[in-house]
């Protein structure tokens, strides 16, 4: 089967336009594993307004590659369509390997993630024994304040005249 001009343009038009959106996503996860790295290092250090700042670009960078994927996914769907024919085999390869390229690392910021998390579950569980700690040093712990009432208030005040 012979393809039109047309054909041939919208197929090379929809792969230009897929191998773009691929090398944005790219870029974007190598983004959020550089973001990921450095908040490594600032729960590391205990720095927690880093880790707020962190946690919030974060947050932005995943919505912006989830926005992306949204888009992806029917300009792939329109590729796979047609299976690539007609077009170029160094074209499809570059396709795919930017493809595998984003899969390794999609599983590297999963890992790095998992990591960051035990190392956040750490810091969090000594936070918590330093606080029970301080409260168990509190010379008032458990202690009633003297100025709780002990008896029960009078509700009923008699008033004569």
């Amino acid at each position: 089967m012979e393809l039109t001009q047309e054909q041939l343009d919208e197929r090379i038009a929809v792969l230009k336009r897929l191998r773009s959106l691929l090398e944005q996503q790219r870029a974007k996860f190598a983004e959020y594993l550089n973001v990921l790295e450095k908040q490594q290092d600032k729960i590391e250090l205990d720095d927690g307004d880093a880790l707020i700042a962190h946690a919030e670009l974060e947050q932005q960078i995943v919505a912006s590659i989830s926005n992306l994927q949204k888009v992806i996914e029917p300009v792939k769907a329109m590729y796979n369509s047609n299976n690539g024919q007609g077009l170029a085999e160094q074209d499809k390869a570059g396709v795919k390997d930017i493809q595998n390229e984003l899969d390794a690392l999609q599983k590297k910021v999963l890992l790095q993630n998992e990591h960051n998390r035990a190392l956040l579950r750490v810091h969090l569980d000594k936070i918590r024994r330093q606080l029970t700690e301080v409260q168990r040093a509190n010379p008032y712990n458990g202690r009633r304040s003297i100025y709780a009432e002990r008896y029960p208030v009078a509700t009923t005040i008699a008033i004569e005249a």
